[in-house]
């Protein structure tokens, strides 16, 4: 089936039927290989109105109408329909066609065909759409062989490079498979052709750059998504990208990549599962280890066995936190599997595991010597947070959600990593609402994580009423709010220059307003204690109600 979805007008004029009306091609000789999608038969003049293109109108001729104006019209508006031949049986309307007709198929570029003999139309009908449905089912055939091809790959102990091969021969096009935003997985060429050399050239070429990306797929090209099995950014967990580089994508490698994907959504389903589950098992031996439950003695042994060999340098636990819109929704084997990519440039090993329920996601960092924790933290930090963004769990695709919280530890043997992993989980917990930072020092979040520890406890709430109450309810009803200037006041250790400066006052309105301020709390905002108190006050009322 050359024509994959229908067939041509050439094959149409050669069945029985027509064959018997003794065509001849009057105009548009050199377009008899369209596709016929489907054959109509009509008498009315507002024909065109009917048809949606691709027909091959069997008509008396009728409808035509009788003044050569008339007759142009008719075939301009069938032409512009994109219909793929017009066919007139000669008769009692017309003997010959009448040269205004000829002349406008011609202009138009529609075959133009006449019957010397009475047919059946009925008959060229069925023998016709017999033809495409044959036409439909011999595709469909070709498609099933792919897809039964893809299945004995996979039986026979191959994987998604073997698909993709089965389905690159087929098409003698290089086949891609992308992330759900573009970022490619795998690629596979053909054995001959131009893509043979090397496909990653290809796609470098025609999709490698963001830009062509956002701009849509290149002409002629297929794509087909890999479905997920979930709703919204779970709906489409790959994408499959043919691209006309050897010769024309048809229908019918549509259909084959349609099945194809298929088979792959339970490929990379069966990985999602796999690697969620190892994930999570690096997950449960980090919190075992950071709960107690492992010694220090034997955790060098098991993490080995979860490939992670750091050597004889200090080890940095590093915790993340996401924020609790973000849990357990997330797609957490694409998160560990997107995080780890993007620290294999960080150049340490590292042992990264995921624990959804509580939204964590642990990490034990091989370090060559302490001196490098800093550097190593702004590399950890950075690529914790692309990898989260390439998760589809932040970004704009997150708008709205609060940032994670990365909190790096002190870096020391395995006792003091066990310790380690346990304080900067509980700091991460205590460190949500905090201004954003690319990473925070456990060691300088202890007042913090003694406030969280305190959160449940009345006296925390009674502490911070007491001491910021009133100004709490002074901005409930007035303007402007004098909590702010407080805030700021506090940040730079009541260096006025700089409050005033970094809240945009001229001197006299924050001294007003400092005034105002200690006037509510009944306090001496020049008074160590005080600030001290309003200070702790501050940060506890992130955990109170």
């Amino acid at each position: 089936m050359e024509t994959q979805g229908g067939i041509t007008v050439q094959r149409a004029l050669e069945l029985p039927a027509l064959r018997g009306g003794l065509p001849e091609v009057v105009a548009g000789g050199d377009r008899l290989n369209r596709t016929v999608r489907w054959v109509h038969a009509g008498e009315v003049p507002n024909i065109a109105s009917l048809l949606k293109g691709g027909e091959l109108l069997l008509t008396t001729g009728l409808g035509l109408g009788t003044r050569p104006a008339e007759q142009r019209a008719f075939v301009h508006r069938l032409a512009e329909r994109g219909i793929a031949a017009l066919v007139v049986e000669l008769g009692p309307r017309f003997t010959r066609l009448p040269a205004s007709i000829v002349e406008a198929a011609r202009t138009a570029g529609l075959p133009l065909i006449q019957l010397h003999r009475e047919v059946p139309f009925v008959s060229v009908t069925e023998e016709v759409h017999t033809e495409i449905v044959n036409g439909h089912y011999a595709l469909l055939q070709q498609a099933e062989e792919v897809y039964r091809q893809c299945t004995r790959a996979l039986l026979e102990g191959g994987g998604i490079p073997q698909v993709l091969r089965v389905l690159a021969d087929f098409t003698a096009n290089p086949v891609f498979l992308e992330t759900a935003d573009g970022q490619l997985l795998y690629a596979a060429g053909t054995g001959t052709g131009p893509a043979a050399a090397d496909p990653l050239q290809v796609w470098e070429g025609l999709r490698g750059q963001r830009s062509a990306r956002e701009a849509g797929p290149p002409s002629g090209s297929v794509l087909v998504d890999v479905p997920g099995g979930g709703h919204g950014a779970g709906a489409v967990r790959a994408r499959l990208v043919l691209l006309a580089v050897s010769g024309p994508l048809l229908p019918v490698h549509r259909m084959a990549a349609e099945r194809a994907a298929g088979v792959l959504a339970v490929v990379l389903m069966q990985a999602r599962q796999e690697e969620e589950l190892a994930a999570r098992g690096r997950g449960d031996f980090l919190t075992d280890l950071a709960e107690g439950r492992i010694t220090a003695e034997d955790a060098p042994a098991q993490a080995k066995v979860l490939g992670f060999r750091p050597g004889d340098g200090p080890l940095l636990p590093v915790v993340m936190r996401l924020a609790p819109e973000l849990h357990p929704s997330g797609n957490w084997a694409l998160l560990a599997r997107a995080v780890l990519e993007e620290l294999a440039s960080v150049g340490v090993p590292v042992l990264l595991g995921v624990r959804p329920v509580e939204g964590r996601v642990p990490l034990l960092l091989g370090l060559r010597s302490e001196s490098e924790r800093t550097a190593v933290a702004d590399r950890v930090a950075a690529a914790l947070r692309a990898g989260l963004e390439r998760a589809g769990m932040a970004g704009p695709a997150r708008a709205g959600a609060h940032p994670p919280v990365v909190v790096v530890g002190v870096p020391g043997g395995w006792a003091a990593a066990s310790a380690g992993l346990r304080h900067a989980a509980e700091t991460a917990a205590a460190a949500q609402g905090l201004p954003d930072r690319p990473w925070y020092d456990a060691r300088r979040l202890d007042i913090d994580l003694l406030l969280w520890r305190l959160r449940d406890h009345p006296d925390l709430a009674a502490f911070v009423d007491r001491a910021v109450g009133p100004l709490l309810e002074h901005d409930r009803t007035s303007r402007p709010p004098l909590l702010p200037t407080l805030q700021t006041f506090l940040a730079h250790a009541g260096r006025k220059a700089e409050t005033a400066r970094e809240l945009h006052l001229n001197r006299q309105t924050l001294y007003n307003r400092l005034a105002r301020i200690s006037e509510l709390l009944g306090t001496d905002l020049d008074d160590p204690q005080t600030v001290l108190a309003l200070s702790l006050a501050l940060r506890a009322r992130r955990h109170t109600p």
